[in-house]
């Protein structure tokens, strides 16, 4: 009799461990959106993207050469966006001792040490004039097998790394659900300055208890010599490099400004009927200079680790016009800012 009632507590526990918790280590797996989340988007690829006329103006005069300023150097990824770049991640959890009851979830996310709170004690969010964060402020819940996690006072940041902007009037709902020994991530972002409608992404991890997380310590440089106040931009109509992502790819230019019908399958069948660039993905450009790539293998897993060195002669074709190196597409030394 006693046997049975340990079979049966533990069948009753186990089903509850593997549903509800995930603290742990885990491995970030890029298998979804590799391209876009390590090498980086290409200026003017808006696809999928549910923005609005002034998102895309913003967008449209965003530079690439921004990012080698003092103060975007060291600027950390916002909680919506900070689980897409390099980020194995850490989660743990605060159990208050005499209820045993969880108060609250950490994670730490491996690109810039972000780290970052939910609170599960039923508190409720501060008003609109409260302090606005890159982690902004998270409050959770069960939902069945997942954790439902609403979050705000977001400081204003960006949904893709190609410029589109996302302003400190959004809310942030994710959905934090294990199965086994892998964990998902539906994040859905609801902006009413830049956004149309909310944006759905999906986001993966495997359990890696092995896994050691290192520090990311950050100095600042200075990477291009510019005139104190400089701020790089591009005025309304005048961003050349917009029309590289069409004519390369082949994608209609109409097609490549995003909007809420992109989002959707259906809209391939559009695609068909619009005039692009060109009816076929144009081919690379020919070039007397070599490319050489190497390989790099960061923190562990070159699987999720794939950065790539350009030759100093390649790189120098990208040179913009204040004199750096700054790739057209956005990408940095290690592509995830």
């Amino acid at each position: 009799m006693k046997r049975v009632a340990a079979l049966a507590c533990l069948l009753w526990v186990a089903p509850v461990f593997a549903q509800f918790d995930f603290t742990g280590e885990w491995g970030a797996r890029f298998h979804e959106d590799l391209g876009e989340r390590i090498e980086g988007p290409e200026i003017g690829d808006y696809l999928g993207i549910p923005l609005n006329d002034a998102a895309r103006l913003r967008a449209d005069s965003w530079d690439a050469s921004i990012l080698t300023l003092p103060e975007w150097q060291c600027r950390p990824h916002p909680a919506d966006y900070g689980t897409r770049g390099p980020a194995d991640l850490r989660v743990w959890k605060d159990v208050d001792p005499l209820t045993q009851q969880v108060i609250a979830y950490h994670t730490h996310v491996q690109w810039q040490s972000q780290d970052r709170t939910i609170w599960m004690d039923g508190r409720p969010h501060p008003g609109g004039d409260a302090a606005h964060t890159w982690q902004g402020f998270s409050t959770g819940k069960w939902d069945g097998r997942a954790l439902t996690v609403v979050t705000t006072h977001l400081k204003e940041s960006y949904v893709r790394r190609n410029g589109v902007p996302r302003s400190d009037r959004a809310t942030l709902v994710e959905h934090w659900i294990r199965y086994g020994d892998y964990l998902t991530l539906v994040s859905i972002i609801t902006d009413p300055v830049y956004l149309t409608e909310p944006f759905i992404r999906t986001t993966n991890w495997q359990w890696k208890p092995e896994q050691q997380i290192e520090p990311y310590p950050c100095d600042v440089g200075d990477e291009i010599q510019r005139a104190a106040g400089v701020v790089p931009h591009h005025l309304p109509g005048k961003n050349d490099f917009l029309a590289e992502f069409p004519k390369r790819t082949g994608v209609p230019a109409v097609a490549a400004r995003g909007g809420t019908e992109t989002m959707y399958p259906e809209y391939r069948l559009t695609m068909r009927s619009l005039s692009g660039p060109a009816a076929a993905p144009a081919p690379p450009p020919k070039s007397d200079a070599t490319e050489e790539f190497r390989l790099l293998q960061v923190r562990g897993d070159p699987l999720h680790r794939r950065y790539a060195e350009r030759s100093r002669t390649h790189r120098r074709q990208r040179t913009d016009r204040e004199g750096g190196r700054d790739d057209r597409r956005g990408r940095r030394h290690e592509s995830c800012l």
